[in-house]
């Protein structure tokens, strides 16, 4: 059904974000590898097609004799019981790893029995949390101590599933029973020629993609050209004095720069790419050498239409010397700028690694190349502590190359009255140019050897760089001191954090996120009026997708949503089930008026009145599924700017802080207020501290009705507890809150006060 889709970005609409999930799988199940390692597959997907995945996998596994190792957030109990074995990790310690069947009957033997309605995974995830493990304990005539991780793994080397590992490991392989052709002894799946051809295609099949990029850069780049002939007319320039042929000197300069600046391009799309190289790389899918070398040959062509622009527009209106033969060397001239471009700023791209450090570096050797090119800067004027820079400068042999050819030329072999010398000759002269007609090779030589060395170098950098940034992600104080706590088994004090009568009771978090009968309303010093939200036969269709019409589809549009009918209210968690693809975002998006193209029909009232999309959006919040915030920020700051552009002018600056820290508390981001946020999965706040983030952005416009798009995807079931009493903190506001969500155990689904799901 999506066979024919683009995949999409954050730019560029393409599948959802579960169905990208399966794409990640599929790419590693289409290989022949016997062995596969699988993290987090489940996220943005639902529970019927976790279950058909990983049962797919299940299959495959135990008929061709592979074995999976697969990590699950949040697992359904359906989901969980198609395991052969367990492994549970804590704290950087083996709590348990042997058969599913008896990973119960050694906790029992521990002293802590899972509840019947409780699904068993969130069970083996919370029986080794403080916060949540006495509930579990089950000998109640004995007193409750906390059992600490070390604890268990000791409790397994006694159970009989650990005397059955360890003495299973204790025997020495015996080599004989082997055989050489068990394990592949080539590094990679295919022939080198084979791979360079797949990324050759690869490489072709993005560049169609990318076409408006090219084909942009290539109208640029022939404005510039007819804007540039205009300024150097012929008609108004002269081949009878120096003054003129320093001008016609700066002509040929700005044709080099365009070229130059025409393949910092380069950087972006080299970049945008590198994530997938990375991954695909790690996996020993292909070398570097074959995925730097086609990004080079195939370009080429490109850099050929780039000189002939132009060459061809600018070279006689201009006025250069018409010889066929020294237009044609201006055009190989600027043939070979462009490739050394395109290789320096990839080069710099696969250095850098990182959007914002390439761009800054591509724009400062821009800057050093225009000093040192020899024409900003004559070479007599260089300084010798910084001549060596104007030796190695492209720009220099390009710019000595395009002169040498131009004021060689018939058309500059004149005498000016007091000179002996060639007027072409003085020009260069004037200028610091080399005067020999060797340099116009020199530097096609020099240009050519410069394609080679920073495509050289690009390929070094794929071949042994790693990705830009490491994980560190923020770990407060009181995480550090719980995590050295649940190793030692040490008496945590009851100063300890925010929620410690909570955990001095035993409570579990995720039982904390289940709605009482009549929750109570938390006030804020801001008010706001509560208001509910009604739709009615709602239907939102899009163009028909031209690769569909050619499978003989004849509609013109495709009805996404057809005929939704609903409603929220105020005080309401509301949940927006499906499976992955129902349409649960877009019904989201529309409701929000956050669809910009389309077409949307029904009807849709705010407490009563049509809805207005100007004066909706001020009452509005939309928490996004992916976190996008300024990561150089603090926690405070992101949420000061977002109050300060959103709330009314009338709320002055002490109400405006009170209500940050209010909102802060709310969501328990107060101990993090001073936390950097940080790049995702990189540096800074974890993924469930910049889901509560997102939402803490959203509730400081003081919202009435706020929009939650799969608020705990990517979260195992601990962390998604804790976002969920979050969101119930906000709807006990007495906010309507509506939320779409996959997955969700029975704790976190029996949060939701109401269900909504769309066919």
């Amino acid at each position: 059904m999506c066979a024919d889709t683009i995949v999409g970005n954050n730019m560029l609409r393409g599948i959802s974000g579960g169905q990208k999930k399966r794409v990640t799988t599929a790419e590693m199940l289409v290989t022949p590898g016997r062995a596969l390692f699988m993290d987090e597959i489940s996220t943005g997907l639902d529970s019927s097609t976790t279950f058909q995945i990983v049962n797919s996998i299940r299959q495959t596994i135990h008929i061709l004799g592979g074995t999976a190792v697969i990590s699950l957030l949040q697992p359904a109990p359906e989901t969980y019981e198609l395991f052969d074995d367990i492994i549970l990790l804590s704290d950087g310690q083996v709590v348990y790893n042997g058969p599913r069947e008896h990973v119960l009957g050694f906790f029992e033997s521990v002293g802590f029995k899972c509840p019947e309605r409780k699904g068993v995974a969130d069970f083996l995830q919370e029986v080794t949390s403080r916060k949540d493990q006495r509930q579990y304990w089950i000998h109640s005539d004995e007193t409750y101590r906390y059992v600490a991780v070390k604890n268990f793994a000791e409790a397994f080397q006694s159970f009989h599933v650990g005397q059955a590992i360890r003495s299973e490991l204790s025997v020495p392989f015996d080599k004989s029973r082997s055989h050489p052709a068990a394990l592949k002894t080539s590094k990679y799946g295919a022939s080198m020629k084979e791979l360079l051809k797949a990324n050759i295609n690869r490489e072709m099949l993005l560049m169609r993609r990318n076409s408006f990029v090219y084909i942009f850069k290539a109208t640029q780049l022939t404005l510039m050209a007819i804007i540039t002939m205009t300024v150097f007319l012929r008609t108004n320039m002269h081949h009878d004095s120096i003054t003129n042929g320093g001008i016609y000197m700066g002509a040929l300069f700005f044709g080099i720069v365009m070229i130059m600046f025409n393949g910092l391009a380069e950087v972006g799309l080299t970049v945008a790419k590198l994530p997938v190289f990375f991954k695909q790389r790690d996996l020993l899918f292909f070398p570097a050498w074959t995925y730097s070398l086609p990004s080079w040959i195939i370009k080429t062509p490109l850099s050929l239409l780039n000189a002939s622009i132009w060459v061809f527009i600018t070279y006689y209106v201009i006025g250069f010397d018409p010889n066929v033969e020294r237009l044609f060397r201006q055009f190989l001239l600027l043939l070979v700028m462009s490739e050394t471009a395109s290789g320096l700023f990839r080069f710099i791209a696969g250095l850098a690694r990182n959007q914002i450090v390439a761009n800054t570096i591509g724009s400062f050797f821009l800057l050093i190349c225009m000093l040192t090119g020899g024409f900003v800067l004559s070479r007599e004027n260089v300084k010798k502590w910084w001549i060596w820079g104007y030796w190695i400068s492209p720009l220099m042999y390009a710019q000595n190359a395009i002169s040498v050819n131009e004021f060689l030329g018939d058309s500059w072999n004149k005498t000016i009255p007091g000179f002996k010398e060639p007027l072409g000759r003085l020009v260069l002269e004037s200028r610091g140019m080399f005067t020999e007609a060797k340099w116009y090779w020199i530097g096609v030589g020099a240009l050519l050897g410069y394609v080679l060395l920073f495509n050289a170098l690009y390929t070094i950098c794929l071949t042994f760089l790693k990705p830009f940034d490491s994980n560190q992600q923020t770990i407060s104080e009181e995480t550090m001191k719980i995590k050295q706590a649940n190793l030692t088994g040490e008496i945590l004090e009851e100063t300890l954090g925010g929620n410690t009568a909570d955990e001095s009771n035993g409570e579990s978090t995720a039982n904390n996120t289940t709605v009482n009968s009549c929750p109570s309303k938390k006030g804020m010093i801001l008010p706001f009026t509560p208001l509910s939200l009604t739709f009615e036969d709602i239907r939102y269709s899009v163009d028909m997708p031209e690769e569909v019409k050619a499978q003989g589809v004849k509609e013109d549009r495709l009805e996404l949503l057809k005929g939704i009918s609903g409603s929220f209210r105020p005080g309401v968690l509301t949940a927006l089930m499906g499976v992955s693809g129902a349409g649960k975002t877009t019904l989201m998006d529309v409701l929000a008026g956050r669809k910009t193209s389309g077409y949307v029909e029904g009807n849709i009232t705010i407490s009563g009145y049509p809805k207005k999309q100007e004066t909706f959006a001020r009452v509005s919040g939309y928490c996004e599924q992916n976190d996008i915030h300024s990561p150089n920020v603090t926690v405070y700051e992101s949420l000061a700017f977002s109050a300060w552009l959103r709330l009314p002018a009338d709320v002055d600056s002490s109400t405006r802080k009170m209500f940050i820290d209010e909102v802060m508390e709310l969501v328990e981001l107060s101990p993090l207020k001073d936390s950097l946020v940080g790049l995702p999965g990189v540096t800074g706040l974890s993924t469930e501290q910049r889901k509560r983030l997102t939402i803490a952005v959203e509730l400081v416009a003081n919202p009435s009705i706020i929009f939650m798009d799969e608020p705990t995807s990517g979260l195992d079931a601990r962390a998604a507890a804790i976002v969920m009493r979050t969101i119930r903190n906000t709807v006990d506001t007495g906010r309507t809150v509506v939320c779409t969500i996959h997955q969700p155990s029975i704790d976190i689904f029996e949060s939701f006060d109401e269900v909504l799901k769309p066919f």
